[in-house]
């Protein structure tokens, strides 16, 4: 009981301090105090915590996570301002410290190393990370986010009718997915010319929608066949329901939506490079094999 508590509060704990960075990022950008606001976001996931510690003793639920979901609400706004920000005010970039090679960060530190010889407070501290350049936060707020949206999965106490098989059949699921959100979102902005608010918007749309992946758990429970016993309901959504779950994930959430963006940039921008038209290929690839897929199993139900 001891061992659940402490997962479940450390939890929800790393990702209100995540979302509290976010914040605090945002804050320093906008210069406005009245983003702190935002930190109204955490109230449902604390919320969340104290109802499933008193009525489920911290277990999640088979199908759904609400502390991932309110974990997501509470960070995504955030991430939305920075970029649109970022999208609005590239040329600062050159006025910042960039963290893209060994040698930028070893300077970055060896300056940081200086500073501190002489006497520094709290604020000096935070002025000097906020010299980072906005491109970099913004991508480790990415990776770190998809990071403990993983771990913390990995956390949380298994739910009732979820086996370990199936949670790490599931932990691995998420750690491809998360590899093609980080890709898509980092690439297809940074593709974008200058002053193209309204579709960074679609673009950040689209990263949004993939991201209601994480909450749900369909991908891989109840995913034996002998599960499906005589006498149950055998209809084909009953007996295929994992395998139609991945297909309608991957062309309603990930690689169909995926696909028409990438198409999008390299038609309405001209951008084509090798590692555009391969993931775009690849998105194209996918979705097909998908719907072969989904041919397959009705020609099986139905023979």
């Amino acid at each position: 009981m001891l061992v659940k508590f402490t997962c479940v509060v450390v939890t929800r704990a790393l990702f209100i301090l995540v979302s509290l960075i976010g914040v605090w990022r945002v804050t320093r950008v906008k210069k406005n105090n009245l983003y702190w606001f935002l930190t109204i976001l955490y109230l449902p996931l604390v919320a969340e915590m104290v109802l499933t510690l008193r009525r489920r003793k911290g277990k999640d639920y088979k199908w759904f996570s609400p502390a991932i979901l309110f974990f997501l609400i509470s960070i995504i706004p955030t991430i939305w301002i920075l970029e649109l920000h970022h999208q609005q005010n590239r040329s600062e970039d050159i006025k910042c410290n960039k963290l893209d090679s060994p040698e930028s960060i070893q300077l970055f530190f060896d300056e940081r190393r200086n500073s501190s010889n002489a006497t520094m407070n709290l604020q000096d501290h935070l002025k000097f990370l906020s010299s980072v350049c906005a491109n970099d936060w913004i991508l480790a707020l990415h990776q770190i986010l998809l990071i403990l949206l993983i771990v913390g999965k990995w956390l949380l106490p298994i739910a009732g009718g979820v086996t370990r098989d199936e949670m790490s059949q599931l932990l691995l699921i998420f750690v491809g997915t998360a590899a093609d959100i980080l890709e898509f979102i980092s690439e297809t902005l940074s593709d974008m010319k200058e002053n193209s608010l309204a579709f960074a918007c679609i673009i950040l749309a689209v990263w949004t929608w993939s991201m209601l992946q994480f909450p749900l758990n369909f991908s891989v429970v109840n995913t034996k066949p002998e599960e499906v016993c005589e006498g149950q309901d055998d209809s084909l959504i009953s007996k295929y329901r994992t395998d139609i779950w991945n297909i309608v994930g991957c062309l309603l959430l990930q690689d169909g939506p995926f696909f028409i963006v990438r198409l999008a940039v390299m038609m309405f921008f001209s951008v084509f490079h090798q590692m555009l038209v391969f993931f775009t290929i690849k998105n194209f690839l996918v979705v097909m094999l998908n719907i072969y897929r989904m041919w397959v199993i009705y020609k099986d139900y139905t023979s």
